[in-house]
């Protein structure tokens, strides 16, 4: 910090950065107060020999600047700290009078405290406040950062995998990146080589996470949550009901991942490509900066907080809460190259099936959301949690009053899952010949004749089950499942009573047509 630039910030208030104290010829007693905030969040200056009155300074001066540095860096090295900290300081002369600037840097190692634990503090604004219990158990967890999901948990198989999650997931692959030397491996040989298992085949946390079954998830990660919340107006107060859709509980990461993508897709602009072999190109689209988002979620929350990951979806943006702090200030972000997940196996799964950047946090293509929208990106961080908003101008979909279900538009995109689903269920030998003629035959008609058949069915057995309809349609109960889904969101249908002993009501009989 030059002579010029402390003279300036004098005429300010203090900063967040920034903090000045009395001092003549002993340092001051809560000096230790600000070491330990700096040092647990972004790292500021101590400047001593200025005096605060309100908003005004008053540069007083020191007098034996030699003793005072002296003294600093020897409680710094000492066991006064939990851990060995540095600094660096600025000398100035201003009207006669000497000054001392201590830069205390952000360290890797938190919490850092003096004498004991209780003494840890926190930078909030231009202050200090002491950490509360969470946050220095958030600040320990952070010790572990991309360690703690990466070990073994004793006593587990891959018998405990929810073996759907894991064949689609594999199913996935084979269509969106053919990993040649794993697809022919069974399923225990392919955990161990891509880290769902360790050598011995126990589950790691991570591979737990990504493919368990809920009850063995969250008998070893009690706190294992995802959210997604819709809430019609621009914050809680203004909306009228408490949020107008809520997902439910998903059995594991990539279940979640599958659900909320989902509904992100109704937000935004959705553009479907494909290059010759049938694959989905990368597109530069609003939904795939969500998408980008969402996986960083994913990938980086810290699942081991007691703080759960939720994303907020406002009339006026878009709000993703992720439990855990960046391994960098914010302010670095996008200025430095940077590849360190939390999670470094879940985010090499979700690299593996293309769905992810492949390097750092994907910063730039979520700020790109600027340029596509014109709308602002802002990252938050806190101790326990950061928080990424995604300005919104929301984009109405209409359904076709002569009786089609979706307009073509949403149709196409919204369902594109659904068609690569049962491309991939009848995946063989020669996956890149078959993927663009099943999806270019069935993408922009079978949509829209399924779910007119749904309707006629149940219109004839209100009593008919999941089952049944896919045996009738010839496709999977998951499909039929979410086609009700859509067919419930859009207030077609309703379920009355309970899932064995209710029955189907429709619900806007006389808007369908065939």
């Amino acid at each position: 910090m030059k002579k010029d630039e402390l003279i300036k910030r004098l005429k300010d208030i203090e900063w967040d950065d920034f903090e000045v104290k009395k001092a003549k010829n002993e340092l001051p007693k809560n000096i230790w107060e600000t070491v330990s905030a700096f040092s647990n969040t972004s790292g500021g200056w101590i400047v001593l020999g200025v005096a605060q009155q309100g908003k005004e300074f008053e540069i007083i001066g020191i007098e034996n600047a030699e003793k005072l540095e002296q003294d600093f860096f020897s409680a710094m090295r000492s066991q006064k700290f939990n851990a060995v900290l540095s600094a660096k300081v600025n000398k100035y002369e201003i009207d006669g009078k000497r000054v001392l600037a201590f830069f205390v840097p952000s360290s890797l190692q938190k919490p850092v405290y003096y004498n004991n634990p209780t003494n840890t503090f926190i930078r909030c604004g231009s202050g200090d406040q002491r950490a509360t219990n969470d946050e220095i158990s958030a600040m320990f967890r952070e010790q572990s950062f991309g360690i703690r999901s990466e070990l073994a948990i004793p006593d587990t198989h891959i018998g405990q995998l929810n073996q759907e999650s894991l064949q689609n997931y594999r199913n996935f692959l084979n269509v969106f990146n053919l990993l040649t030397a794993y697809s022919l491996l069974d399923d225990s040989l392919f955990c161990k080589k891509v880290g769902i298992t360790d050598e011995n085949g126990l589950l790691t946390y991570a591979g737990l996470l990504m493919f368990g079954r809920s009850e063995i998830i969250h008998r070893h990660v009690p706190t294992f949550w995802m959210d997604l919340v819709e809430i019609p107006g621009n914050s809680v107060q203004e909306a009228k009901t408490r949020y107008s859709y809520r997902i439910p509980e998903q059995e594991n990461l990539w279940e979640y991942y599958h659900v909320i993508i989902k509904r992100l897709r109704l937000l935004v602009e959705t553009p479907f490509q494909m290059n010759e072999d049938g694959v989905a190109v990368d597109d530069d689209s609003q939904f795939s900066v969500l998408r980008e988002a969402l996986v960083n979620m994913l990938m980086h929350t810290d699942h081991f907080s007691p703080v759960h990951s939720c994303i907020r979806v406002y009339t006026n943006r878009i709000e993703f809460m992720n439990a855990g702090a960046f391994p960098v200030p914010v302010e670095q972000l996008g200025k430095v190259m940077i590849s360190k997940p939390r999670n470094p196996t879940i985010a090499k799964l979700f690299r593996f099936a293309k769905l992810a950047e492949t390097v750092g946090f994907g910063i730039d293509k979520l700020k790109s959301w600027e340029k596509l929208t014109g709308n602002d990106v802002t990252i938050n961080g806190e101790i326990e949690y950061v928080c990424l908003t995604f300005g919104l101008v929301r984009q109405h979909k209409t359904i076709k009053e002569s009786g089609q279900i979706m307009n073509e538009h949403e149709s196409v995109h919204e369902n594109v899952a659904d068609v690569v689903e049962n491309v991939v269920e009848n995946v063989v030998d020669d996956v890149h010949n078959n993927v663009y003629d099943n999806v270019h035959n069935n993408v922009h008609n079978n949509v829209h004749e399924r779910l007119n058949k749904i309707l006629d069915i149940i219109l004839k057995n209100k009593n008919i089950s999941i089952p049944q309809l896919a045996n009738q349609l010839n496709v999977t109960p998951k499909t039929v499942y979410r086609d009700l889904s859509k067919l419930k969101d859009m207030k077609f249908i309703d379920r009355a009573g309970s899932n064995k002993g209710g029955y189907w009501l429709i619900l806007r009989q006389e808007e369908k047509q065939s």
